[in-house]
């Protein structure tokens, strides 16, 4: 059984063109009302001032796309990977053609932390593409 929250309601005060704006994007992202989205809104900001603070573990996923051709690539990435003091969660490889891989990461640490990892691999010779998405658990 879901677990029993008590909702408040509140009233915001927009004018209509920010209205408009929002309603577009209820919509475009599926949302099936004004109130999902804004608390989606709400936990994103959450999510990032967590990362922002710094001083709290978080979660990250760490994107990338390269060539793994590349000579040495693939051992620098581990070497990364292990030099680092967060706990590297989970690892997933695809081979999207018969040079092309995709590697999503997902890293558990401080902010700082994290944030090396994916600079320090998105700068390497032969990755074409890294993305570090800011990911956490949000309590509310």
């Amino acid at each position: 059984m879901a677990e029993e929250r008590n909702i408040t309601r509140f009233s915001v005060s927009l004018p209509d063109p920010l209205l408009s704006e929002l309603d577009r994007r209820v919509i475009r992202r599926g949302y099936a009302s004004r109130s999902e989205f804004v608390r989606d809104l709400i936990r994103e900001r959450l999510v990032e001032e967590k990362w922002e603070a710094g001083n709290a573990g978080v979660v990250g996923v760490l994107t990338l796309s390269y060539d793994h051709h590349q000579r040495d690539l693939m051992q620098k990435l581990v070497d990364i990977q292990h030099s680092q003091y967060v706990n590297i969660l989970c690892n997933t490889h695809v081979h999207l053609d018969a040079k092309s891989c995709l590697e999503i990461i997902i890293i558990k640490g401080k902010p700082e932390e994290i944030e090396k990892i994916a600079i320090q691999s998105g700068g390497l010779r032969g990755v074409r593409f890294a993305k570090l998405t800011r990911a956490s658990s949000v309590e509310f």
